[in-house]
């Protein structure tokens, strides 16, 4: 299990613990602990937050199914955003499913993903079908995630290693690809679609 906030991690823990036929064999609250503490435990199935210090869930998630595929890995977050069950299913995640679901929706998510099935939310799976997959490419995201924290595009450009002209480009082409009309707004709208990771703030 997976989240750096220490008491949804340990409430999460101590109700899987209740049900018989599952073990919570290791907890961990960042996102680079995921991969070496999964190679010492080989879990069957991977409980993993969104948003974490050192990896996000969606790169660890990536990363576990790369070195271990027979770790079922199930997304857990405050984030219920179309954008990132999207992204989850393409890191190699079997299941996405939100914190404040049910417990029983939750316990039933880890069994069925461990027998081998999918799990997605019903609701998310058709948002995305509306909003779709972002239309960002890296670059832009790269950009338009440094642009969060503020700083002018001189700022941008030293931190990011590229030139002035070319940070303002991409900050263009993102503006007009989330139908923005401030680089704030698409960033909330990049957020808001789950086309971008913005910041940490526990998730």
């Amino acid at each position: 299990m997976a989240d750096d906030q220490a008491l949804v991690r340990g409430a999460l823990a101590a109700m899987l613990g209740l049900e018989s036929d599952i073990a919570v064999v290791a907890e961990v609250g960042s996102g680079d602990d995921v991969l070496p503490v999964a190679r010492r435990t080989r879990p069957d199935v991977a409980l993993i937050d969104v948003q974490m210090p050192g990896a996000d869930g969606l790169t660890a998630a990536a990363a576990l199914h790369a070195e271990l595929p027979s770790c079922r890995v199930l997304i857990c977050t405050t984030f219920g955003r179309p954008g990132y069950q999207a992204r989850a299913m393409a890191a190699g995640a079997a299941g996405f499913i939100v914190k404040d679901a049910p417990p029983e929706q939750l316990v039933d998510a880890v069994r069925r993903v461990h027998a081998g099935l999918r799990v997605v939310d019903p609701t998310l799976a058709a948002e995305s079908l509306t909003s779709g997959s972002s239309p960002l490419t890296g670059r832009e995201h790269e950009v338009l995630v440094a642009a969060a924290d503020g700083g002018t595009v001189a700022d941008l450009s030293r931190r990011l290693h590229l030139s002035a002209g070319t940070v303002r480009n991409h900050l263009s082409a993102a503006i007009g690809k989330t139908g923005a009309r401030t680089r704030a707004e698409a960033v909330r709208v990049a957020e808001d679609r789950g086309w971008a990771l913005v910041g940490h703030r526990g998730g």
